[in-house]
């Protein structure tokens, strides 16, 4: 139990860190770059000198503000997406496969949604396997299958990539392994040379209704 706990603390450390580095080199940089340039844009203009370099200068801040918009917007959705939130699952993972570079076909069989730190590590879950994917596998088609069974949520993600994904191959498995296993749930890879690859989850169920009002 201690080096569950220990598991979840390191990925929990990982995640802030990620968030960090995140927002330094992303939208913090953007926000450094657009108060200079607004600052030298402000001295001419004090200065009397209200020419083109000045209208390029506010431009360019303006693709600069957008720009860091952007970036704060895909880190808030990496934290937590509004949809998900919003409208459960099979819309967030819907969502999730349509940016994939290959075609996902999504099932989602959810009579109730699940508690909402179940829903989030189900979505995680499956956010990464899609990424692998996407990068790794060489597929051309991919599924993604979710359910309720007893007091477990499934999630089946399938490829017909050329297979030969494990845990120790260096792709985020291991990571996802522990985490589901932190929480008394279930990872199994089956994915032979040559393909096709299907990965299981389990996770434990608690419906959102039993939580615990703020």
């Amino acid at each position: 139990m201690e080096s569950d706990r220990g598991v979840v603390v390191d990925t929990a450390a990982a995640d802030l860190r990620r968030i960090e580095r995140d927002l330094h080199d992303g939208a913090q940089a953007r926000l450094v770059n657009l108060a200079m340039g607004l600052g030298l844009a402000k001295e001419k203009l004090l200065e009397g000198q209200a020419d083109e370099s000045v209208a390029a200068m506010v431009d360019e801040a303006h693709g600069e503000v957008k720009l860091a918009l952007q970036e704060l917007r895909d880190l808030a959705r990496g934290i937590h997406p509004a949809v998900l939130t919003d409208r459960g699952l099979d819309a967030a993972l819907s969502s999730v496969a349509s940016r994939c570079t290959v075609p996902v076909k999504v099932t989602a069989d959810l009579p109730t949604r699940p508690a909402a730190a179940i829903e989030g590590i189900a979505y995680f879950t499956v956010s990464e396997l899609l990424q692998n994917v996407s990068k790794h596998s060489g597929a051309r088609s991919a599924s993604v299958d979710v359910w309720r069974a007893d007091q477990r949520l499934l999630i089946q993600v399938w490829d017909d990539g050329r297979g030969g994904a494990d845990v120790g191959g260096g792709t985020g498995m291991a990571g996802l392994a522990d985490r589901l296993g932190a929480v008394d749930g279930l990872f199994v890879i089956e994915s032979p040379v040559g393909g096709p690859t299907t990965i299981t989850a389990e996770l434990p169920w608690r419906d959102r209704r039993e939580e615990p009002r703020p």
